[in-house]
């Protein structure tokens, strides 16, 4: 499930005092109830909640033999959670996959598998044409779970197998550009938190979740170790100057480079929405965290690195993902590179001209 935050607090969570005048955090929902470490963000906070959200997944589960109709979408649900496949996931994306799915069951979860057709699938997905990608998702946890059906004997066919999401025409996170540094870094000058922010996404090339683990322990002489949370490739990467610079005065005492307000580590969604208002500030409301990462990515194909190179800086394992990543390199510039390159080095040939005799005149 995806946390919601209102009013500072996630989904489930109150700020409750109890009667020693202490701050806790509270979570209730479906069958759980118990506290949290307060405040409520940092790791050991994230690590509670997720354990709490997965308390009310397991919860439903719990009850889903007796409670759930066989052959409903509750009831494969509660299988699918159950399963090696689902249960083999990284737990942010047993987070994200509960979230989509809890979703689809408040609406069709009494419905039976079997009366589903293929054009109740396009129907569904077709409903959610303001909300393409979403829809996209869905549909492709519909296919998981539906193959999760068919292994199990409950349907004969998979009828959301052939049917077609939403075609993605969105290019993404926007790469930033030199001058949307340069008006960041006017903004944000040196010695701030800021501007140290942007240092470590651009000058490593790694994701939020990536650049909020990094501290004194992970430096390794000239280089800084990131293991990748999404994709788990341990890099060794050369600490630049410019990183170097900006990470000498910090204090050695904390446990990342970035901080909150209460000293702890940012979780990364938490840094990328203080980010976004250090943007803001800059004037650059369509720049991001992640569009960073894509910028270094730039500079490197706009330097003339391979996508090997490329890839050992981003830790991709796909050259087309690396395509995607190095598409806003200056294209006029590499343009004309190529075209120089078509039209190669001409031999340059000078003429010669007879000699005139002595009394000749010129043009006889």
């Amino acid at each position: 499930m995806k946390r919601k935050r209102r009013n500072g607090m996630p989904d489930y969570c109150t700020l409750v005092t109890d009667r020693h005048k202490k701050k806790r955090v509270r979570f209730r929902a479906k069958g759980v109830d118990t506290y949290l470490p307060y405040p409520p963000l940092g790791p050991e906070f994230e690590k509670a909640y997720a354990a709490a959200l997965a308390g009310i997944t397991e919860w439903r589960a719990n009850i889903g033999a007796s409670k759930t109709r066989p052959g409903s979408f509750d009831a494969l649900a509660v299988s699918y959670y159950r399963s090696p496949d689902f249960q083999g996931l990284r737990d942010s994306t047993k987070q994200t996959y509960r979230r989509i799915i809890e979703n689809f069951r408040e609406n069709h979860g009494k419905r039976m598998m079997r009366d589903l057709r293929r054009e109740h699938v396009k129907a569904i997905i077709g409903d959610m044409a303001d909300r393409p990608q979403a829809a996209n998702r869905l549909l492709s946890l519909l296919k998981i779970m539906l193959d999760h059906g068919l292994d199990n004997g409950w349907i004969a066919v998979n009828p959301a197998q052939g049917v077609k999401g939403f075609s993605k025409k969105t290019k993404g996170f926007h790469t930033w550009i030199e001058a949307e540094i340069a008006a960041y870094e006017a903004r944000h000058p040196e010695g701030t938190k800021a501007r140290l922010a942007l240092v470590l996404l651009l000058y490593t090339a790694q994701r939020r979740s990536d650049v909020v683990a990094m501290g004194w322990e992970k430096i390794k002489g000239k280089y800084i170790e990131v293991k990748q949370v999404k994709t788990g490739a341990e890099l060794d990467l050369f600490m630049l100057p410019t990183l170097t610079d900006a990470i000498r005065p910090l204090p050695r005492d904390k446990p990342t480079f970035l901080t909150t307000e209460f000293g702890k580590p940012f979780t990364p969604a938490g840094f990328g929405n203080w980010f976004r208002d250090r943007c803001n500030e800059a004037g650059l409301s369509h720049c991001s965290a992640h569009g960073l990462r894509k910028a270094a990515a730039r500079r490197m194909a706009e330097g003339k690195m391979s996508a090997d190179i490329i890839k050992a800086v981003t830790g991709h394992t796909d050259l087309k993902q690396v395509s995607v990543y190095t598409a806003a390199a200056n294209q006029a510039a590499l343009a004309e590179k190529g075209l120089k390159a078509i039209a190669g080095k001409k031999k340059r040939t000078n003429s010669v001209q007879p000699k005139r005799k002595v009394g000749q005149e010129k043009g006889e």
